[in-house]
């Protein structure tokens, strides 16, 4: 028998999700970073460099927000924009070793805060959890991508 999923259910899911990263960034002693930067940040570690274009579509926002972003970051050597190869009229946004470390030492923190708090949960919820995660990384996919 299908259940639907109710527009409150969802909402609370979105909600927890919220406090969830928002507290981990809260108690991590790293750098601060807006969420948005830290997306872009994320998407070029993952995936090199790119153009603002892709980056607006990977962090799931407008390309003149990925523009200011992307000039923040630059602003504080954590990005460093250079000429597109197949295309000289384009430039590509490069990670650079500075913004590299950054991604890795807060995603570290927020990683061990993470599962200083999973090891708190039951056996069961711990496996629940872990069985929760690829269906996490599919919703969060851009639609685009599906």
């Amino acid at each position: 028998m299908p259940t639907t999923v109710t527009n409150h259910e969802a909402l609370q899911l979105v909600v927890a999700v919220h406090r969830l990263v928002r507290s981990l960034r809260q108690a991590a002693p790293a750098r601060r970073l807006q969420p948005t930067q830290l997306l872009v940040l994320s998407e070029l570690s993952a995936h090199g460099p790119m153009r603002i274009g892709e980056i607006a579509v990977r962090a799931l926002c407008s390309q003149p927000t990925a523009t200011t972003v992307v000039t923040s970051l630059e602003s504080t050597g954590l990005v460093r924009r250079e000429p597109d190869a197949a295309d000289g009229r384009a430039t590509i946004v490069v990670l650079t070793e500075v913004g590299r470390e950054t991604v890795l030492s807060m995603a570290h923190g927020e990683a061990e805060l993470l599962s200083e708090r999973m090891s708190e949960l039951s056996p069961e919820d711990r496996d629940l959890l872990r069985g929760a995660m690829p269906i996490l990384r599919h919703l969060a996919e851009p639609q685009e991508n599906k």
